[in-house]
């Protein structure tokens, strides 16, 4: 399937007391050119990542970014006896030195023993950098999928707009055939004026050169060429579109093509009607190019 270098796509994940955010985003290149921005910390990612995308794409500018964020558990509060203990007895002796003195305390409520520091702590795990890698790569997996289904459903459309265009060239190189064809009675009348031209003043004249001038004449007032080539351009850009693979350079070579014939088509209409579906013909090329720069 025909795919587009344009395409975005964004997955979200959670686990291992992380949250993350993949995005990627996509332009036409002449070539494949990654821009990666990932935490450096997650040993062993980056390549791997890399790896697997130059895998599956051929060709554009592909940004990948990674966010990462804690998930706001800072891991399970634990109570320390021991400095429990060690709190309780020291509250026991201050209240006894209390009470020998005459002096009354107030109770002491369980919250404010935990508001203690030292009593409740907290279970940070162990980072395992290998289980999150693995995560993460696990998910970029599902967003470079997501990526290459936006680019296949751009490029869906970039095929049927190209299909549209192909047929419209198709049908100006038919109009310019029907009107190069109604024109040839006049076109011979021009022709037999500018030989009369020639014959006037080929006294003196090497027979060569006059041969030269008058066989330029003719290529000159002749199109059937450049109809055929423009033909031959459509069935071969047809043929490219329906190819498997990467076509995109193929295609705006063959737009190179198609321009220059329709250039030469111009030059030598010597006709109105003729150069008008010229130019309507450069229209549409134009507009063809700028579609195949997106074409993987």
């Amino acid at each position: 399937m025909r795919q587009s270098m344009t395409g975005f796509a964004s997955r979200q994940g959670q686990g291992l007391g992380l949250t993350w955010t993949w995005e990627m985003r996509g332009v036409n290149g002449k070539g494949l050119d990654l821009r990666l921005r990932l935490p450096d910390w997650v040993e062993g990612l980056e390549p791997q990542v890399r790896a697997m995308a130059t895998k599956a794409l051929d060709r554009g500018n592909v940004q990948i970014g990674l966010k990462l964020a804690s998930d706001g558990t800072e891991g399970a509060q634990r109570l320390d006896a021991v400095q429990l203990d060690s709190l309780l007895t020291a509250m026991h002796e201050i209240e006894e030195a209390a009470m020998d003195r005459g002096l009354s305390l107030a109770p002491s409520t369980s919250a404010d023993i935990v508001a203690l520091r030292g009593v409740l702590t907290s279970e940070s795990a162990e980072v395992d950098v290998a289980r999150i890698r693995a995560l993460l790569l696990s998910d970029f997996e599902a967003a470079l999928a997501d990526f290459i289904a936006a680019r296949r459903a751009e490029g869906a459309a970039l095929t049927t707009i190209l299909q549209g265009q192909f047929d419209e060239i198709a049908r100006l190189v038919n109009e310019a055939a029907e009107t190069a064809e109604a024109r040839i009675p006049q076109a011979r009348e021009r022709l037999r004026a500018q030989l009369a031209r020639v014959m006037e003043n080929t006294e003196g004249v090497d027979p060569a050169r006059l041969a030269q001038e008058l066989a330029l004449i003719a290529v000159k007032a002749d199109v059937t060429e450049e109809i055929d080539r423009l033909r031959a351009h459509v069935d071969r850009a047809r043929a490219l579109l329906a190819e498997d693979g990467a076509v995109g350079r193929k295609l705006d070579f063959l737009c190179q093509e198609f321009n220059r014939e329709a250039n030469t088509l111009c030059s030598k209409s010597g006709d109105p009607a003729l150069t008008s579906t010229g130019l309507a013909l450069k229209t549409v090329i134009d507009q063809m190019r700028e579609q195949v720069q997106n074409v993987e």
